[in-house]
């Protein structure tokens, strides 16, 4: 393990601003799309290099990148959308939106369960309440994407048998991944958090 946190690091490191959690690249809508009649899922589609932020954040914190060996796919209950709902907004609600710091690793530095942060820290932290209410590690991915001004952003995505569902800082609902205004980039692996794909 150690290993491949050192090959990782380096790779990412080397890798300069190509790895960066917001990346520039041709993005667009309706790209990584698998759809049935009602649910739709992201698509991954080749393996690329994992934000560096992320890397060092799993090496910083690796019980919160631990695979915890759960289902890939959540068959959402009342209850459980309930869970996500409350997760949702509490962190929302409680967490100041704060830019990192540009002397902080180029102004990209992952945290989890902090008082303040950008949108990373509120996907991290969602995630790892989720976890530790008992939800599947598979099923909670950190994904990066483009807002309408072509910001850089990343949220929690969530897999259940009802589609993908995203759960946002910017907003208090949680909506089908196709529904957000967001143009995807790339996303965690759902069984390597060192693993991540191009969308």
């Amino acid at each position: 393990m150690k290993k491949t946190v050192v090959t990782l690091l380096a790779l990412a490191f080397t890798a300069g601003n190509a790895c960066s959690a917001f990346a520039a690249g041709p993005a667009g809508f309706a790209r990584g799309l698998t759809d049935s009649s009602s649910v739709s899922y992201i698509s991954e589609k080749d393996k690329i290099i994992p934000p560096f932020a992320q890397v060092l954040f799993c090496a910083q914190n690796p019980a919160e990148c631990r695979d915890n060996n759960g289902l890939a796919v959540i068959a959402l209950t009342d209850k459980q959308m309930l869970q996500l709902k409350g997760v949702n907004t509490a962190v929302n609600r409680t967490m100041i939106g704060r830019n990192d710091s540009r002397s902080e690793l180029n102004g990209d530095v992952w945290k989890v369960n902090v008082r303040s942060g950008d949108c990373e820290d509120f996907a991290l932290t969602k995630r790892s309440r989720l976890i530790a209410m008992g939800w599947s590690s598979r099923a909670l991915r950190i994904a990066t994407a483009y807002t309408p001004s072509g910001e850089g952003h990343a949220v929690l995505v969530v897999r259940t048998d009802k589609g993908d569902l995203v759960l946002d800082n910017r907003k208090s609902t949680i909506k089908n991944w196709r529904e957000t205004d967001l143009r995807w980039d790339k996303i965690q692996s759902g069984t390597d958090p060192y693993v991540w794909y191009r969308l």
